[in-house]
């Protein structure tokens, strides 16, 4: 198999891995263990259910493991087609992992409070389960800066779809202004939702095309230097 089909599968698999452990932690778990509106029900779940709340910590510290390397794997992969936003595509995922294990921290020190009580466990356990969700909302904000130079290598590589380009650095724009209008408007949070769906779409279709095809026959063809893209504008 040639080294690029290697690189791309690698980084699908990693994408993919991300997208799971992204979601299984943050939209299952947590929500089977935190109350918005009732901070005691927070403090019960986490006594109660204490093997699922130490899963949520290790879920979260996948999400800060996956999320790292894949964007190593895509810098790995886009480096020779524009080295800036391959750049960009790491150093964003890198700082949005730091972000999600601060959040995971965050959620260990609640489960340590709950089953060793000081103070007001309660009021603690509820004010960390709250800050590990914002830390998420602003982290959506690098998570969306990641998906535009990932857009942008796709079109400068052309090495995949670029209808698939556009809708990745559409929906880097829709996540950064979707985590403003979290906070600004938040009773705006439909129309918050709806500027997610492109990188939703886009994020299906990088992963669907990483893992089955990942890149264009016709660059396996090629050697080296002519895999180099050529210096037009995406204009152009």
């Amino acid at each position: 198999m040639p080294a690029l089909i290697r690189t791309a599968r690698m980084t699908g698999l990693l994408y993919l891995a991300l997208a799971i452990t992204g979601g299984l932690g943050f939209l299952l778990i947590r929500s089977q263990l935190f109350n918005a509106d009732d901070p005691s029900a927070t403090l019960a779940s986490l006594v109660q259910h204490e093997t699922l709340a130490r899963v949520g910590v290790a879920v979260e510290l996948l999400v800060v493991v996956t999320q790292a390397l894949a964007a190593v794997w895509f810098y790995r992969l886009f480096r020779t087609a524009d080295r800036l936003a391959a750049g960009a595509i790491a150093a964003f995922g890198l700082i949005n992992a730091i972000v999600v294990l601060v959040s995971a921290a965050l959620l260990a020190t609640a489960l340590d409070i709950a089953l060793d009580p000081v103070g007001d466990p309660a009021a603690t356990v509820q004010l960390l389960y709250l800050t590990s969700g914002n830390l998420w909302g602003v982290g959506g904000l690098f998570f969306g800066l990641w998906l535009i130079p990932m857009g942008l290598c796709v079109l400068r590589s052309n090495w995949m779809p670029r209808p698939l380009g556009w809708v990745l650095v559409a929906g880097g724009i829709g996540y950064l202004l979707s985590a403003f209008i979290g906070y600004l408007v938040p009773d705006a949070q439909g129309v918050a939702d709806a500027l997610v769906v492109p990188a939703t779409i886009g994020e299906f279709w990088m992963v669907g095309y990483l893992l089955t095809r990942g890149v264009r026959h016709h660059v396996l063809d090629q050697t080296p230097a002519d895999r180099q893209p050529e210096a037009t504008p995406l204009t152009a």
